[in-house]
């Protein structure tokens, strides 16, 4: 089977990689994006998609717009290709190019369609809190991810796993998918299915704005917003910009959904926590382990920060380098 294949994140990487790998598959040519410079050198960067065509020596166009790019076209065109593959690429499809290849174009989507259509749906799935996720392999059309779906593959999602676990998680998966998807859809042993739109959602692009931590808010809230918008998410202390990196919401409800990792903490619970405490207020510290602030309903552990200007670190180094004291206050983001 002769394939194109459309992608630029490390996301996509497994896709390419197992469809090299599989004596079905030809990868006549890949089409990612342009190299991006990056601030430190301002050197051009190649994607990860580009990184891995290269060294398997596939012929690699980077159009700044596909569908305007006319001698991409023609060569699309030329290549005659059994289908086209989009993994996370990042530009739409024109008509043109989705009426090109004989089985039609297969995107690999990291959500349980019809939920969570759009840009960024592993981190708004996080966000909401869900406890299953997964992918969902497509015929694509002139929407956006609104085309009949063909398989669909889940997974459990852990209360402690952040994006770019879940992110590597999916890639993963994707690429054992994509394979069954192709096989299937080329034997004919696949009916696409419509999807429903009364149960759509959608997965928009991640402002600077979604950021900002508020302390009023839910700890099981906030916890998933940081996991969800990793590595990210900012509050404020002591005037400063402060990023959570990673926490974990504590107490009764939690202590069965964490790792036994934490079965220390909840041993020592009822001695580190009398109860009360203001909105943002560090509670406690447990010793090698981390601060803990009271939010606007339960009580959130922050186990990774960093402030501005440094390197990461554990909330435990934190609180002992900043001398940080059971009743400040951390504000807003």
């Amino acid at each position: 089977m002769k394939v194109v294949f459309f992608g630029t994140p490390y996301f996509a990487v497994p896709s390419l990689e197992i469809l090299l790998a599989h004596k079905h598959f030809e990868v006549a040519a890949v089409i990612t994006q342009p190299d991006k410079r990056r601030r430190r050198g301002n050197q051009l960067i190649p994607s990860g998609i580009k990184k891995v065509a290269v060294a398997h020596g596939i012929p690699v166009w980077q159009p700044r717009s596909v569908k305007k790019d006319a001698n991409t076209l023609a060569q699309l065109e030329k290549l005659a290709a059994d289908v086209f593959v989009v993994v996370a690429y990042g530009q739409i499809l024109s008509p043109e190019i989705l009426a090109m290849p004989r089985l039609g174009c297969v995107n690999v989507h990291a959500s349980l369609l019809p939920q969570y259509r759009g840009a960024a749906p592993i981190q708004w799935s996080l966000y909401d809190g869900v406890s299953e996720t997964g992918l969902t392999t497509m015929l694509m059309d002139e929407g956006m991810d609104t085309g009949p779906m063909l398989l669909k593959a889940k997974t459990p999602v852990e209360l402690l796993e952040n994006a770019d676990l879940l992110a590597r998680n999916l890639s993963n998966m994707g690429g054992e998918l994509l394979v069954e998807t192709l096989l299937k859809l080329e034997r004919d042993r696949i009916k696409p299915i419509p999807q429903d739109e009364e149960r759509a959602s959608y997965a928009r692009l991640i402002q600077k704005s979604d950021y900002a931590l508020d302390w009023s808010r839910r700890a099981i809230a906030l916890h998933n917003q940081i996991r969800g918008f990793y590595p990210h998410c900012t509050a404020q202390f002591r005037g400063e910009p402060l990023k959570i990196i990673a926490s974990a919401p504590v107490g009764d409800d939690y202590w069965a959904d964490l790792p036994p990792s934490f079965s220390v903490l909840e041993h020592n619970w009822p001695v580190l926590y009398s109860g009360g405490g203001e909105i943002g207020e560090v509670v406690c510290i447990a010793k090698h382990i981390g601060p803990i602030v009271q939010t606007g309903d339960g009580l959130l552990l922050l186990q990774q920060v960093q402030l501005a200007g440094k390197r990461a670190q554990s909330g435990w180094d934190f609180a002992n380098g900043a001398h940080l004291q059971v009743g400040e206050i951390l504000h807003n983001g």
